[in-house]
């Protein structure tokens, strides 16, 4: 059986082909706003770290009426990192809209997500977007998605997609590139037509696979899922079970019900098969939990989310500045954090070690745990953190693999030479170099995950910030050998107190500094960068001896170079074996592991030993 009155749809595309603002627009002229109602771009993006990076993150949810139809549309995240957000929200829907730049063409996230969607049989819209862009190939990028569709060896509806010509900024969509530009129907027809309507049994007992999960500090956990047969009801018993879980068997009622309608989550008393709900009152529900009814328990098995690839250490922060500038400071505030965040984030892991200060946590990659960190400090938590390591792994001969990055860069001519360079020095292997538009050059990498941590900060710098860069999970391969990260040592603080204008004069001869005057700092501390391989320790709290004839009013004369502020990422890069990152809400503090001199000597000594 069919409901023709719904259609449930993902957009999926690489990063920054256009989702999000290709949802905006949908959302505008499917009436969702009041015609003088103020609207922010990329209304979708509601966390303020997706607004500032221009990325999305997290999954939303959000329905349109076209025509008596609604529309449930989920705007996915493009980045790899967040690939684990795309993988499981792919189960709620019968279709997928793919998003693809008119210039830049399929990129490696596309394929990605592509594969994910046709690996389910999902039915595939494409939408060529950015046709407006001046260099825009909108007829060579058709043949370019056709190829890839072959390559992933699509069926044959899939080969006969629809594509429809777009511009989400211009606010029109088009079947043809000729055609008179107007609105978007021509996209909402095409969802329609191309769309299969969702299919159930309406008289078989109610079954729910909960594919998300949201998080509210009034609410608790809410799970979302498509209703695949029956209906749900408000007060309905029901079991919650998990395919891949045999133990749990949980008796549970509906305490609250909602559907979405634009923006909003409204609350009902029942929904029926096809519709996408989301259900609170269940204090332990999980990503791939099956509500049902206990006629028919039989739980719908789920999708397999990839693999975490990078770990770091979150520990307790014991510097000699630690408490003063957090509102969550011990183990237990960052334990309870840290497991929190498995409420809603499938693809990381944290697991408890022997140290009940320290955390392993694992992600899908630099982004992904950069991100969890940035969130963790603008909450008021202070903490510390390892340099990332990647996870390795061991097949039957004792060999030890690696995670490996396929990396796609796009770079001014001029450029590519000093690309090259630096990613051969972190292992890196050029498979191919082709042009990618006047002047530009494309060029494709093979490189082990960990060559890639701290890399874009350089990578930015070495292309003057106008770079592509762009990289996808390419299985797992034998070691390749160590990579030096590093050149130079840093420059460590010998004594705590305050950064004075003499101590920094001093200290700036051996290096690059990364704090000015006026700074609290201790003894352990790293405040630089030298010229040199070796570790500096220096006094910059030291003040000049004063006498007659010398005032210390002529240390308004120093001339002091502006220090080296560097990004959280720039600073997980930074970053040696033997050093962590101090994480508070108003610094970014790098520090030796063993903070006292003597003992760092020691330690160093035994290793070498």
């Amino acid at each position: 059986m069919k409901r023709e009155d719904v259609r449930n749809v993902a957009i999926i595309a690489h990063v920054d082909h256009g989702k999000t603002t290709l949802v905006d627009c949908l959302l505008k002229q499917s009436g969702v706003f009041r015609e003088n109602q103020e609207i922010q771009e990329r209304v979708m993006d509601s966390n303020a770290i997706e607004r500032e990076r221009g990325i999305t993150i997290l999954s939303k949810n959000t329905a349109v009426w076209y025509k008596g139809t609604k529309i449930n549309i989920i705007d996915t995240p493009g980045h790899a990192d967040f690939g684990g957000e795309v993988e499981r929200v792919l189960k709620m829907v019968n279709g997928v809209v793919l998003v693809v730049d008119a210039f830049e063409g399929p990129m490696p996230q596309t394929r990605f997500v592509l594969k994910k969607a046709i690996e389910l049989s999902l039915d595939v819209i494409v939408c060529i977007n950015k046709v407006d862009r001046p260099e825009a190939r909108p007829k060579e990028v058709v043949d370019e998605v056709l190829e890839l569709l072959m390559d992933l060896e699509a069926n044959e509806r899939q080969l006969n997609a629809p594509f429809v010509f777009a511009s989400a900024k211009g606010g029109y969509a088009l079947l043809d590139p000729d055609d008179p530009k107007q609105d978007m129907k021509p996209l909402f027809e095409t969802i329609l037509s191309a769309v299969p309507a969702p299919e159930g049994e309406a008289d078989e007992p109610v079954r729910v696979l909960i594919s998300t999960i949201d998080y509210n500090e009034y609410i608790g956990r809410i799970g979302i899922g498509k209703i695949e047969d029956g209906r749900l009801a408000v007060g309905q018993d029901c079991l919650l079970m998990n395919a891949h879980d045999v133990s749990k068997n949980e008796k549970i009622r509906i305490s609250k019900l909602y559907q979405f309608d634009g923006l909003s989550r409204v609350e009902v008393q029942e929904a029926r098969f096809g519709d996408i709900v989301a259900i609170s009152g269940i204090s332990d529900v999980q990503i791939g939990d099956t509500v049902l009814d206990p006629a028919r328990p039989e739980p719908i098995p789920f999708q397999k989310i990839s693999e975490p690839t990078i770990s770091m250490q979150f520990l307790v922060n014991d510097s000699p500045l630690a408490g003063q500038e957090g509102k969550y400071v011990t183990s237990r505030h960052l334990r309870d954090r840290l497991f929190r965040e498995l409420n809603t984030d499938v693809s990381l892991r944290v697991e408890e070690t022997e140290d009940t200060d320290c955390f392993k946590v694992s992600g899908r990659g630099e982004l992904h745990l950069s991100v969890l960190i940035e969130n963790m400090r603008r909450e008021g938590y202070e903490f510390a953190v390892s340099k990332p390591e990647v996870i390795t792994k061991t097949d039957e001969r004792g060999h030890v693999l690696e995670p490996m990055e396929q990396v796609y860069i796009d770079v001014p001519d001029e450029y590519a030479g000093a690309v090259i360079q630096k990613l051969a020095q972190r292992k890196g292997e050029l498979l191919s170099m082709g042009t990618a538009g006047e002047g530009v050059t494309r060029l494709m990498f093979q490189i082990p995950s960990r060559g890639l941590i701290g890399y874009r900060g350089d990578f930015l710098t070495d292309t003057r910030g106008s770079g592509v860069m762009n990289s996808i999970f390419d299985g797992y391969e034998p070691y390749h050998g160590d990579i030096s990260y590093r050149k130079q040592g840093s420059i460590i603080v010998y004594e705590s107190g305050e950064s004075i204008t003499y101590g920094l004069f001093n200290a700036q001869e051996r290096g690059t500094l990364f704090i000015g005057p006026g700074e609290k700092v201790y003894a352990g501390e790293v405040i630089g960068q030298t010229g040199r391989p070796e570790d500096v320790e220096v006094n910059v709290c030291k003040t000049k001896k004063l006498t007659n004839t010398r005032a210390s009013g002529s240390d308004d004369a120093l001339r002091l170079t502006a220090p080296k502020i560097m990004s959280l990422e720039q600073c997980m890069d930074f970053i040696e074996q033997d050093e962590l990152l101090e994480i508070t809400p108003e610094h970014l503090r790098i520090r030796k592991k063993i903070l006292d001199p003597l003992l760092r000597k020691r330690s160093t000594i035994s290793k070498k030993h």
